[in-house]
């Protein structure tokens, strides 16, 4: 304060005056201090600036506490220099007040200008506070003593290293006290324990915690509470109280519970130190398992595998029972004030005692008898029989056993399964023969293995039944001849000779398979040859002299035994224009002007049918036609291109009204009609479509045929005779002449190169020809006449379905 007045006083003088006028210089000198919070009453005076002039001064205060925050806190008498305080101040928020103090003349003019700072002095006016108001924390009852719980933290806004913001912890109290627990905490916050936590004392222990500071004149705390959740540990054991259930399981069955193991715990309900673990032991075989029930912790014992009953009839076992959780147990021994207690406790969850052992029982379970099926010695047993063995051979015995004490074998041997039918068994002896020829190559045999399914059935109630298998391999014999897998062979026209493969097959197996060798019958020098002609593969090659058309080979495959079978190939000859299919034809848009000419001739054709039909429906009378009643040939001298070639009949051209015809029940005339349609599809006749004709009616009574829509031609007889009926195949002729002359025309640009007439050898002079022995055909005996014709090649059977007369 001295120091402050020799101050004001040296200013005071003229000099310095002059000087900080000058120098606009601003001092900064010590200031007065201010008590936080003091009370009042306001406003109290605070000190007195004097400045010793010859002259009237005037005094003015500005800056924090005055016109800047915190406001009005100071003010200063401007004609005395007194400075008051008016309010009190927070030191937390202002720790200090800077001021500038100046000095007027009258003129208002500066005479000094002084920089001041007012201190405030701090008061313990602020407790310690926690962060958080309430913690909480759950722990194991097994928790070790001296371990932490949790660490609460405070804090003081009082000044920094003062009495005032230094605080310590203490526990203020514990709800519910337990004697065997005593919590503490250190200078840093961290609760901690001594003793034991009990969960059958408390299960949730509330701690409150507070902090307490260090003023010199009044101390400040505040508290927080902790609240700690016990976690029951497995510190009881299970009791095991009894069992119920009947103790017996009938033999071969599983699935069944024939008992339940009851236990108590004082643990706290559905924990881990609560819920019962089983054991099962002396269950060698693994036939039981025992399973905890989650509601009533009790022990399911149930049957997981068959017991056999002829094996053992009862069963020994050994249960224990413990918790999912390992045991616990804490006792203490001595308390101390500064030091942990001396407790005791377990260690690895060994039992108190150094018994480590779990609580067990022992149950008997009786295994009660059932009819147990028959036995096989081999369940799956292999024979061996040559295929086509003679019925009755004999191919295995199976023999089968009843495990049943005292049964004997008092069962029957059937056969579950046997796919073709081919075996028997003797029902009490087990031998298996065959009943019927068996057949490597059957559908039911694979891979050269029949298998049959073989039953052992007792006579117990209710009967049971034992099962076999029997593998019977069946050895190979040379009985299938190689057959070609096509019996219908395209061939393309070409400059060159042109192969095409033909494949075979056997059904039997090696050695009596292929490789096959292939060999081509009849006169085919020059024309048809074979090259490769061994393997499964031959290669069928077509010479230059073999022109389009429909050809037939005989063809002979042999296997490696020697083994062979003769096969007609009907080979089809064509230019393959579009495919190498020979039955499919030119479009339309790419026949040119061929399909024109088509059009135009088949025209002309139906033009020349409607005349022919007019002209017959203008006769009043029906001329029989006159035929001869010997058989010759007409000689026709025609040596054209395509007369080979394959025809295509339309239906449209021939047809049948329906409406008036009647037909013989013995033969459909569709039938027949269907047969035609397939001949003018392919342009020949098969041995078999030969003995439908051959067979075929000729029963018609008031048969009509249309011609278009023009005209009915009648034929009106009881029985139609051979010559009648071979004018019939004569009318039909002439519909295949026309659509061989249509197909000649369309096939004109494709046969080109063929349209040249062919110079034969000279035959000699046809006087010089010796005669033909005559065909003895007897007019009383028509099965003389056919069996006359059997005798022959088969090239003569379309010759004989032609001329054979309609029998009786």
């Amino acid at each position: 304060m001295l120091l402050f007045l020799l101050l004001v006083h040296f200013l005071s003088s003229s000099t310095c005056s002059e000087l900080l006028s000058r120098q606009k210089r601003v001092w900064i000198i010590d200031s007065f201090e201010i008590e936080e919070e003091n009370p009042g009453p306001f406003p109290y005076f605070l000190g007195k600036v004097d400045i010793e002039r010859q002259y009237r001064i005037y005094f003015d205060l500005y800056g924090q506490g005055v016109d800047e925050e915190p406001f009005d806190v100071l003010s200063i008498d401007k004609e005395t220099g007194k400075i008051y305080v008016n309010k009190p101040v927070d030191y937390e928020k202002t720790e200090k007040l800077k001021l500038r103090f100046e000095a007027k003349r009258r003129d208002m003019t500066i005479d000094t200008r002084l920089g001041v700072e007012i201190k405030i002095r701090d008061i313990n006016d602020n407790p310690p506070r926690f962060n958080r108001d309430l913690f909480e924390i759950t722990v194991d009852e097994e928790l070790t003593q001296g371990a932490s719980l949790l660490t609460v933290w405070a804090h003081d806004i009082d000044k920094l290293d003062s009495p005032n913001s230094t605080f310590h912890y203490n526990i203020k109290s514990v709800f519910p006290k337990s004697p065997d627990t005593e919590f503490f905490v250190n200078e840093n916050g961290l609760i901690s324990f001594k003793g034991c936590l009990d969960y059958d004392v408390a299960n949730e222990i509330t701690v409150v915690v507070e902090a307490i500071d260090h003023g010199d004149k009044v101390q400040l705390s505040s508290s927080t509470t902790v609240l700690i959740h016990i976690e029951d540990s497995n510190n009881h054991l299970p009791i095991i109280t009894g069992q119920t259930g009947s103790g017996k399981v009938k033999e071969d069955e599983f699935g069944t519970s024939p008992l339940k193991i009851h236990v108590t715990d004082k643990d706290s309900p559905h924990s881990k130190a609560w819920k019962a673990k089983y054991t099962i032991h002396n269950d060698d075989e693994r036939n039981f398992k025992i399973e905890t029930d989650p509601e009533t912790n009790d022990g399911i014992l149930t049957v997981v595998k068959p017991i056999n009953y002829e094996e053992k009839t009862t069963r020994e076992l050994m249960i224990s029972v413990e918790n999912e959780a390992p045991y616990f147990f804490c006792k203490v021994k001595q308390k101390t004030a500064n030091d942990l207690w001396q407790i005791e406790t377990n260690k690895d969850g060994k039992h108190p005692g150094g018994n480590d052992q779990p609580v067990s029982t022992n149950v008997v379970i009786e295994v009660e008898d059932v009819n147990d099926p028959p036995e096989f010695e081999v369940t799956v047993k292999k024979a061996k029989l040559h295929e086509n063995a003679p019925i009755g051979t004999w191919v295995s015995k199976v023999t089968a056993v009843d495990p049943d004490f005292g049964s004997g074998k008092d069962f029957l041997y059937k056969i579950g399964e046997d796919p073709a039918g081919w075996m028997k068994i003797d029902p009490n002896t087990g031998n298996i023969t065959t009943i019927q020829t068996c057949d490597r190559e059957s559908p039911h045999v694979v891979d050269s293995v029949y298998t049959l399914l073989l039953h052992a059935v007792d006579k117990g109630d209710p009967p049971m039944t034992g099962t076999a298998t029997l593998h019977i391999h069946l050895v190979d014999e040379n009985d299938n001849l190689p057959r070609p897998e096509v019996e219908f062979v395209d061939v393309c026209m070409s400059d060159g000779p042109t192969t095409t493969n033909i494949s075979a097959s056997d059904a039997d197996a090696d050695p009596y398979g292929g490789p096959f060798r292939f060999e081509l019958l009849g006169n085919v020098e020059g024309k048809w040859k074979l090259d490769p002609s061994y393997g499964f593969t031959a290669g069928l090659v077509k010479e230059l002299n073999v022109q389009a058309g429909f050809h037939t080979l005989e063809l002979k495959i042999s296997d490696l035994q020697g083994q062979y079978g003769v096969y007609s190939l009907n080979v089809t000859v064509c230019t393959c224009s579009v495919t190498r299919n020979c039955r499919s034809r030119s479009s339309p848009t790419t026949a040119g002007w061929g399909a024109a000419g088509i059009a135009f001739l088949s025209l002309v054709l139906l033009l020349a049918l409607l005349l022919v039909a007019f002209g017959l429906s203008c006769n009043k009378e029906h001329q029989q036609m006159e035929t001869s009643q010997e058989e010759s040939l007409k000689t026709y001298n025609t040596e054209t291109s395509g007369t080979d070639c394959k025809v295509f009949l339309s239906e449209n051209i021939f047809r049948h009204d329906s409406s008036k015809m009647q037909i013989n029940s013995k033969t459909q005339y569709s039938h027949y009609l269907n047969q035609e349609s397939y001949l003018n599809g392919r342009g020949r006749w098969s041995h078999s479509e030969r003995n439908n004709l051959h067979a075929t009616s000729a029963n018609w009574d008031n048969t009509s045929w249309n011609y278009g829509a023009t005209r009915n031609y009648k034929l009106n007889t009881e029985r139609e005779s051979f010559f009648a009926r071979r004018e019939f195949v004569n009318l039909r002729s002439l519909s295949v002449l026309v659509q061989q002359s249509l197909f000649s025309l369309q096939s004109k640009e494709e046969a080109a190169a063929l349209d040249e007439y062919h110079l034969y050898e000279d035959e000699g002079d046809f006087s010089n020809l010796s005669d033909v022995d005559a065909i003895d055909s007897p007019d009383d005996s028509t099965q003389s006449f056919l069996k006359a014709f059997e005798s022959f090649d088969p090239k003569f059977m379309q010759l004989a379905s032609i001329c054979n007369p309609q029998q009786e």
